[in-house]
């Protein structure tokens, strides 16, 4: 190891991520901490077309690149550049995962230390109106030549340091190289304070943009080891390096359980709908189990897809789901098939079937309909659930009324419950879905002794 050397590393691309892109142009800067020492710059055929919009960034067209070097050619070359030194760049995980995913498909491994002028810059000159590379460049009279390009840029990043490491009387960028350091797997733009503050316990997390958005929500038993797992992948995905950059704060709430905290997540992102979350997203109800009187006077039963504003008995995240209830439903109260529809109608639309012969008599049928409703109804428990607190003076406490979700919350530890129902004045009211209430089930009937039963049915 070359002591307190840095390769300083600006590139060109064709995209921006380093799975489907390649790198078009190169310029490495040795550094040995007080000045340069040497200094190199080609550009690269990336062997596939520049798109318009990166020719209209950075000026390079595929007839500039025609008769330059593949990466192949070069990469014995970037490699002894950069072995032993610290990799430095402005926004450093961008141009790492391009020369690293390059080395690797050139047969090379390689590993080192890295240094974020943009994180570096953040702690040693604080407060700054901007840390993009142009807009530290006017601020710190940095003369940039050439922006967009790897030359022009390196050049500027390069003085950067010079200054950085001068005006660094913290030691604030010796402790961002140590090795046990995580600060280099962080997004740029995030605080390393807002990250150290986070706590060790049960929790939901959320993480803003630049005008304090809300872009991802996550729950996790450690908040804390949950959050830098996000930060310690090597996925070079556009998806990931399009999150990263788009996370400049943190904050969070704390949960007494994971289980809480599972609960709060759901909730927070049907009502913020983050950009960035994905998974939960789908777990939307698609179909419902409807129910309509015809002009005939018959009651009929039939599953159809949601619609805004339209009310159903049941809603179910599949079709089977939703057949399944009504076959059972059916079969156990003894209604006519041709009252029952089990197809993918639009929500509130039914057919009347044709096959009119020995239809039941219009009383009868209607009241095993309204006893199967009812049956539905009163299946629609009321139960609360008491678990651990966020810490010794409160337990947390879910209460479920009529089969719906209705809030959470804590309570103090010292409260005597004689009722279930008292929990609903400890409790935050939260929307319900049908994903939230599987959740719910399966707890309680995994944990029987956590909970506590409405004798009586709540009235509405």
């Amino acid at each position: 190891m070359r002591k307190n050397e840095y390769a300083i590393v600006d590139i060109e691309t064709t995209g921006g991520n380093a799975s489907g892109s390649r790198i078009t142009e190169i310029c490495i800067i040795i550094h040995d901490g007080i000045k340069v020492i040497d200094r190199w710059e080609t550009l690269v055929n990336p062997q596939k077309e520049i798109p318009l919009p990166i020719f209209a960034l950075t000026g390079i067209n595929n007839g500039m690149v025609a008769g330059a070097p593949i990466f192949d050619d070069i990469a014995e070359k970037v490699l002894e550049l950069l072995e032993g030194r610290i990799f430095v760049a402005h926004n450093v995980n961008f141009d790492h995962s391009f020369v690293k995913h390059e080395l690797e498909h050139a047969g090379l491994k390689w590993t080192t230390r890295k240094l974020c002028t943009v994180r570096a810059a953040r702690k040693v000159r604080p407060g700054l109106p901007s840390y993009s590379l142009g807009n530290l460049c006017r601020t710190l009279d940095i003369p940039l030549t050439r922006a967009h390009r790897a030359g022009g840029d390196a050049d500027a990043t390069a003085i950067l340091l010079s200054r950085l490491l001068l005006w660094d009387e913290a030691g604030e960028i010796a402790k961002m190289i140590k090795r046990n350091s995580h600060d280099q797997n962080l997004p740029p733009n995030l605080p390393q304070s807002e990250f150290e503050q986070l706590p060790e316990k049960p929790g939901v997390y959320y993480f803003y943009n630049q005008v304090g958005k809300v872009v991802y929500v996550g729950k996790a038993k450690n908040i804390k080891k949950r959050v830098a797992q996000h930060f310690s992948g090597h996925k070079i995905t556009s998806q990931r390096q399009n999150f990263m950059r788009d996370i400049h704060s943190i904050s969070h709430e704390i949960c007494g359980t994971e289980f809480m905290a599972l609960l709060l997540e759901c909730c927070e992102i049907r009502k913020l709908w983050p950009l960035h979350n994905r998974a939960l997203k789908k777990f939307e109800p698609k179909f419902g189990l409807y129910h309509y009187q015809a002009r005939s006077g018959y009651k009929y039963l039939g599953i159809g897809k949601l619609a805004k504003g339209q009310t159903c008995v049941e809603h179910f995240f599949s079709l089977h789901q939703g057949v399944n209830l009504l076959l059972s439903l059916a079969g156990e109260f003894g209604i006519d098939h041709r009252f029952c529809h089990y197809g993918t109608l639009d929500a509130g639309e039914f057919i009347i079937k044709k096959d009119t012969a020995d239809l039941p008599d219009v009383k009868q049928h209607n009241a095993k309909v309204e006893e199967a409703l009812d049956y539905l109804a009163d299946s629609r428990l009321s139960f609360g659930i008491v678990d651990k607190g966020r810490s010794g003076e409160e337990h947390s406490c879910i209460w479920v009324e009529n089969g719906h979700f209705y809030g959470m919350g804590y309570m103090p530890s010292d409260v005597g419950i004689t009722e279930a129902i008292e929990l609903k004045d400890y409790v935050t009211p939260y929307h319900s879905n049908r994903y939230i209430m599987q959740l719910i089930t399966g707890y309680a009937e995994k944990y029987p002794g956590r909970v506590l039963r409405a004798e009586v049915p709540v009235e509405e």
